[in-house]
């Protein structure tokens, strides 16, 4: 993946073999072979570095189907917040493979009814690993990508400023307080991230406050403009603005349509 992506969908990643390395909201975060991952994808996502020797299957569910299914609350809650979860069952690698081919097969064949099979089929898959995942999670064993610890000798000039916006998105950041962070000139900086991940930095900087807004809006009864303030918007016609453009709807829209309260 040349260049950052963010979409507002649930991701499913699964490779039998090797390895993944995703650049995950400013955090390097390894997807190991065998285990199906998860994670919200309105969080800009990279793939920086991998080994595969087989198939590499990525499955997208639409965020309101998602919300609307009913898994358990803890499970919603954590990749709502941007955590990428493993399964921590020890399912057979085959067998993820045999779904993933399955649903592609069922959903290339352009029939209704096999295409509600393949939503049936995940839905019911999503709900055991939302059931395995819990109970790690109550009991004190919480199985999220693994995370390497981001530091600064193993990461590019455009990393290092993803990282600190992806901490400090919700202040006020100018592109000289950015730069500053890896000693580049404002200019050289901005064309250094555009040329890494295909956006500029205040492109990437409205996608992470617009992903805390989503946030916000569907786990919270916070007024529209608490959740501008609160995502790192300094007026609220910016973010109705910025919101309306990333999500195709108003941030009232947004929260009548996928709300969890």
């Amino acid at each position: 993946m040349q260049r950052a992506d963010r979409h507002n969908e649930i991701e499913l990643n699964f490779i039998q073999a090797g390895s993944l390395i995703y650049l995950l909201g400013g955090r390097k975060v390894i997807v190991p072979a065998g285990k199906l991952t998860i994670f919200w994808a309105a969080y800009p996502h990279q793939i920086i570095d991998y080994t595969m020797e087989h198939e590499y299957f990525v499955a997208t569910i639409p965020l309101a189907w998602f919300l609307q299914a009913g898994f358990p609350r803890e499970f919603v809650d954590a990749l709502i917040h941007g955590q990428m979860l493993l399964d921590p069952s020890g399912t057979l690698p085959e067998v993820e493979i045999q779904a993933f081919r399955r649903w592609v097969r069922d959903i290339d064949q352009q029939d209704p009814y096999r295409k509600k099979l393949v939503f049936l089929e995940m839905e019911a898959r999503l709900l055991r690993l939302a059931l395995d995942v819990r109970n790690e999670m109550q009991n004190g064993g919480v199985r999220s990508g693994k995370h390497l610890p981001v530091q600064l000798g193993c990461v590019t000039n455009a990393e290092k400023m993803l990282c600190y916006m992806a901490q400090h998105y919700t202040e006020r950041l100018t592109s000289e307080q950015i730069s500053r962070e890896v000693g580049l000139h404002p200019n050289y900086a901005m064309f250094v991230f555009k040329k890494t991940f295909g956006i500029t930095l205040n492109e990437c900087l409205t996608q992470l406050r617009v992903a805390h807004a989503q946030r916000l809006l569907v786990t919270t009864d916070m007024k529209i403009l608490d959740v501008a303030l609160e995502s790192g918007f300094t007026s609220l016609s910016r973010f109705y603005e910025a919101f309306k453009k990333v999500c195709g709807s108003s941030p009232t829209e947004y929260r009548k349509n996928h709300a969890l309260f």
